[in-house]
């Protein structure tokens, strides 16, 4: 959706609020007490009524925009920006381009459509030939490495990033053309370099039984082949960094590069956060417009 459309179809609260329910129509409403799925639709109160138990549930209730004071049009707005562009928006920039005095109410709902872009992809799984490798992304130091290295506000320290790559080369069986570009991408942050961590969220991101894992000889990749159907490791060096592991290593560059254009600094605990936004537009990059319908759909059915 570009900016004129976005403003023909959805430029007053109400039209965006009749389209978050026509969007919310197509998927389903549970009831919250009775978990019954037929409801009444009361207009006066925009809000479902069970046909079994009489119980009632909000147009927002159920979905990440539950318990927010913020508008649906900016709601709206912010999901707009964040599929507008390949790059990130900054809560700060948000708030700025939004023109709202408190920079909290922002911070919070960009966030959540973060957690929610996530939560969807973790839906999904990878298949076919992965790679997979590690990538150090520069955050901001915590309380305890301040006090450890005695180091001040605003230092740097690094975060270990598993990125995983589908790259089955794909041909058109009608007119044998090959497909050049990957496929589908994944980020997970570790908590170490620890074999444990790292077959825990391979084990969560792939179809194990269908997969053939390329890799460095890290000796965190040790156990590899107890959850794949083949493991193949290389040693490190610039062919594998160019060939084997080509995908895996531009998406790690492209989000470094993004990062650091976009936001100020990045604390440890929100890394998953940014990695799931960028995830999530590169695995729809071909979307087009289509993106921002996604994330409203992602907004309905991300709540915990």
């Amino acid at each position: 959706m570009n900016i004129f459309s976005f403003t023909a179809e959805l430029g007053s609260e109400e039209s965006c609020r009749n389209h978050f329910k026509s969007e919310r129509d197509k998927i389903g409403v549970s009831c919250k007490k009775c978990s019954h799925k037929e409801h009444y639709w009361i207009k006066s109160q925009w809000s479902y009524e069970c046909k079994k138990c009489r119980s009632r549930t909000s147009l927002r209730s159920g979905t990440i925009m539950q318990s927010s004071n913020l508008s649906f049009m900016i709601w709206y707005k912010t999901m707009f920006l964040l599929t507008a562009t390949k790059k990130g928006f900054s809560s700060k920039e948000i708030q700025r381009q939004l023109g709202l005095k408190r920079y909290e109410p922002v911070w919070a709902m960009v966030h959540k459509l973060r957690k929610a872009m996530g939560k969807r992809d973790d839906r999904y799984t990878l298949e076919g030939m992965i790679e997979m490798d590690e990538g150090y992304f520069t955050i901001e130091a915590s309380e305890e490495e301040h006090n450890t290295q005695k180091a001040g506000r605003g230092s740097k320290t690094k975060s270990n990033v598993m990125v995983m790559a589908e790259s089955t080369v794909l041909e058109d069986i009608e007119t044998g053309k090959v497909e050049r570009q990957c496929r589908y991408f994944k980020a997970k942050v570790l908590e170490n370099h620890q074999a444990d961590g790292t077959d825990t969220a391979l084990h969560q991101a792939i179809d194990g039984e269908k997969t053939i894992v390329f890799t460095d000889k890290s000796t965190s990749y040790i156990n590899i082949a107890d959850y794949v159907e083949l493991h193949i490791s290389e040693k490190s060096s610039e062919t594998t960094t160019k060939e084997t592991l080509k995908w895996v290593h531009i998406t790690i560059s492209n989000a470094k590069r993004n990062f650091v254009g976009t936001y100020h600094k990045i604390k440890k605990k929100y890394l998953q956060l940014y990695l799931n936004e960028f995830v999530y537009k590169l695995n729809r990059r071909y979307f087009g417009e289509k993106i921002f319908d996604r994330l409203v759909i992602a907004n309905i059915t991300g709540y915990d």
